[in-house]
């Protein structure tokens, strides 16, 4: 039995390669970008914004948010299932005590005895089985914890979008009222030159259509404003009542832009590879354990300890045994085939789940590089005609005024202006989106775990695989 301690394990478990994906070498998006104003994707890349509201904001959530905190216990979960399955790589031992009493209904003598022992029992893992369920159950529990990167990653993206969300349509309120209280301006205006006989009946209800409708427009802002309020409250652990955000002007806040590194960092800097890598790996590890299972398991026990009838001389009367067990299935009615099976889906499952997170990676920093640059492109137009828009609506007032243009070529500049300013806010907004959604792509580098490429084997244990 010793000598079968002694032996060198084997092991069931394939051994891993991680599966190619497509990769290019460079992104596409970022072939023309030139990478002067760019900044690296670290570790609280919100504060590349400047804006101390935000930073409290993000770090709030953080703290409070609670689907985060229900990322974090289901760590702690995963993590627990790993130490309860480790635990079967070591010996149990239990000590137990009993006392028997007993005696004869017609006055014949009693007896009665008490006992002191302790038992020992060991699995010796030759297959490698246990230790194959250990190191799935680790590796899950690393996935685990990527997961929950992925949760704090999208958590700190969505406080940062809705916060921006909450300060354009800050902005596009106040031009909507602008322009409504301009509207009821010259609808005043209009009503008095009705009276004298200036304008006519069609231009005052002309008036009173545009003013109707730039009035509508800020109810429904207002409304967008306060549903995005709440959700920040939301994200943030706070009862929407409770809340108020900060304000900061749309067109100062900078819009730094992400530096792309090779497409190839991917598979380290994002969370959501790692865990489904992680999870690849387990599952490639469960396949080993199930095949361990056809053979036998050889488990020894020791039990010892005292036993006597009476306590004084308890510690007189030892006694012990040693035994082996060897137990191996015969017939399972196709039990553990079909757990091979079942294992073996589960890898090629995990495979395809592996270059689908990755390819939907690869199409995520695209668009994201995509958005930012063509983004830039449209503010840059839409700003354009927004100055000349202001330029016309200033030289129709003074020339209708004068009597050199009529009252509908007020009312169209005035719409122009309107359209031309609320079309360059949202474009801004969405600037803005666009620069987060690509520090999101690239992993954010907020909570990324450090991870080994997999647990120690007995078969490599400096660089263990699978496959």
């Amino acid at each position: 039995m010793l000598a079968l301690f002694l032996l060198p394990g084997c092991s069931f478990v394939p051994t891993y390669q991680r599966p190619d994906v497509p990769m290019a070498q460079s992104w596409a998006g970022a072939a023309q970008a030139p990478l002067a104003d760019t900044v690296p994707v670290r570790s609280g890349w919100w504060r590349a914004y400047g804006d101390p509201n935000l930073d409290t904001l993000v770090e709030r959530s953080l703290k409070h948010n609670f689907s985060l905190a229900s990322a974090v216990a289901s760590v702690d979960q995963a993590r627990a299932n790993a130490e309860r399955s480790g635990a079967a790589l070591y010996p149990s031992l239990s000590l137990g005590g009993s006392v028997e009493r007993g005696g004869k209904k017609s006055g014949g003598s009693s007896s009665h005895g008490q006992s002191l022992f302790a038992e020992a029992s060991y699995e010796i893992d030759f297959w490698g089985r246990n230790s194959a369920n250990a190191n799935a159950a680790s590796l899950l529990a690393r996935a685990s914890e990527f997961d929950r990167d992925t949760v704090a990653l999208t958590l700190t993206a969505s406080v940062t979008d809705t916060y921006f969300q909450i300060q354009g349509l800050r902005r596009r309120l106040v031009l909507a009222q602008a322009i409504s209280d301009a509207a009821a301006h010259i609808l005043q205006l209009l009503l008095a030159q009705r009276d004298a006989g200036v304008a006519t009946e069609l231009q005052v209800q002309q008036q009173r259509n545009a003013l109707a409708t730039f009035q509508a427009a800020v109810p429904v802002l207002q409304q967008q404003l306060e549903q995005s309020t709440h959700l920040l409250a939301t994200l943030t652990g706070t009862a929407p009542e409770q809340f108020a955000a900060g304000e900061a002007p749309l067109n100062s806040i900078p819009i730094p832009q992400a530096r792309p590194d090779i497409p190839a960092s991917l598979l380290e800097t994002r969370p959501d590879i790692r865990s489904k890598e992680a999870a690849l790996q387990s599952a490639n590890f469960s396949v080993g354990a199930a095949r361990a299972a056809f053979f036998p398991s050889i488990v020894l026990t020791a039990d010892g300890g005292f036993s006597s009838t009476s306590l004084s001389r308890l510690l007189s009367s030892p006694f012990g045994t040693i035994a082996s067990t060897l137990a191996a299935p015969i017939l399972d009615g196709g039990a553990l085939r079909g757990q091979l099976h079942a294992n073996q889906a589960a890898v090629a499952k995990g495979v395809a789940d592996y270059r689908q997170t990755v390819v939907t990676a690869l199409q995520d920093v695209e668009d994201a590089l995509s958005a930012a640059r063509q983004l830039q492109l449209a503010e840059t137009a839409d700003q354009a005609a927004a100055d000349a828009a202001r330029k016309a609506v200033t030289l129709a007032e003074a020339q209708y005024k004068l009597g050199t243009v009529d009252f509908l070529t007020v009312l169209d500049t005035e719409r122009t202006l309107y359209q031309a300013e609320d079309t360059l806010a949202q474009v801004r907004l969405q600037r803005l989106q666009a620069s987060v959604g690509l520090f999101r792509a690239f992993g954010g580098g907020e909570g990324v775990t450090d991870m080994p490429a997999a647990p120690a084997s007995r078969d490599n244990p400096s660089n263990p695989t699978l496959s």
